[in-house]
C-alpha cells in the first residue's frame, strides 16, 4: 500500500471518531436544509475554498449551495497576495454584501488554522445574521497558535457548531527527507461535506422530498435546466 494511501484512509477513520457527538447535527441541520429548501452558503480563502467548491454545482451535488467565491480570497491571482488578504479586517464584510443570506440559511465555514480575520469574520458575520454557522478547521492546530486578530475568538470557538478535520498542524500527514508533505486539509473537508450531503439527502428523501441534485452535463438524456431557473436568483455564481 502507497504511505499516502495508507495515511488518507486512517484520516478518514479518524475524522469519524473524532466527529461521532457533532456528525448527528451537522446531518440533520443539512437535511433540513433540503427538506425547507434554504440554501447552504460555504466560505473559506486560499485552498480553503476548494472545501465549499467541492459542493457546488458539481454533477451528483445539491442545487440549493451557494460559494463564496471571489479572485482576492483564491490564488488565480496571487497566492501570496490572497494569503495576506484573508489576514485583513474588515474584507469579509466587503464580501457579505455582495451577497443575499436570509437568516435561515445554513452557513459553512472552512479553515485549516481558524485564526485569520475573514474565516473568523465570516463566522461572526453569518452568527449576527441569525444563521447557524458550522466550521470546518483542524481543532489540533487551531489551539496550537493564537488568533492573528487580536481580541477575537478563533473560528472553532465562534462557529455553532464544529466539524475537526483531523488534520495534525502543518497540514502534512507524512516525512520525506526530513520534509512534511502530503497535505490533508482538502480531502478531509471534502470527504466531510460529502459524508454530511449523501446523509443529509437520506433523510430528506425519507421525508419524502425530490431532491435537488445536478446531473452530469456530459451524460446525454439529463438536463439541470429545471434546477438553474429555480435558484438563478438566489445563487450569486449560477
Amino acid at each position: 500500500m502507497y504511505d499516502y494511501h495508507k495515511a488518507s484512509n486512517a484520516l478518514f477513520d479518524r475524522i469519524v471518531a473524532n466527529n461521532e457527538k457533532v456528525l448527528p447535527q451537522a446531518i440533520d441541520w443539512m437535511a433540513a436544509a433540503i427538506v425547507k429548501d434554504n440554501i447552504i452558503h460555504t466560505f473559506g480563502t486560499g485552498h480553503s475554498h476548494m472545501v465549499g467548491l467541492e459542493l457546488f454545482v458539481r454533477a451528483g451535488g445539491l442545487a440549493n449551495v451557494n460559494a463564496f467565491l471571489d479572485s482576492i480570497v483564491m490564488t488565480s491571482e496571487g497566492a501570496r497576495r490572497s494569503a495576506e488578504i484573508e489576514r485583513i479586517s474588515g474584507v469579509s464584510k466587503v464580501l457579505w454584501d455582495q451577497y443575499s443570506v436570509e437568516k435561515d440559511d445554513l452557513f459553512i465555514v472552512v479553515s485549516n488554522s481558524g485564526r485569520n480575520a475573514m474565516p473568523i469574520e465570516m463566522a461572526e458575520i453569518a452568527k449576527a445574521n441569525g444563521n447557524k454557522v458550522m466550521a470546518i478547521t483542524s481543532i489540533e492546530q487551531s489551539k496550537k497558535y493564537p488568533t492573528r486578530l487580536e481580541g477575537k475568538k478563533k473560528l472553532y470557538e465562534i462557529a455553532d457548531l464544529v466539524l475537526d478535520n483531523a488534520v495534525p498542524p502543518g497540514d502534512g500527514m507524512l516525512k520525506i527527507g526530513g520534509e512534511l508533505t502530503g497535505a490533508a486539509s482538502t480531502i478531509a473537508g471534502c470527504f466531510i461535506v460529502n459524508l454530511i450531503a449523501t446523509e443529509a439527502m437520506k433523510k430528506a428523501e425519507q421525508q419524502g422530498v425530490k431532491l435537488p441534485v445536478y446531473y452530469s452535463q456530459n451524460i446525454d438524456g439529463f438536463d439541470n435546466q429545471t434546477l438553474y431557473n429555480r435558484y438563478q436568483k438566489r445563487i450569486k455564481h449560477l
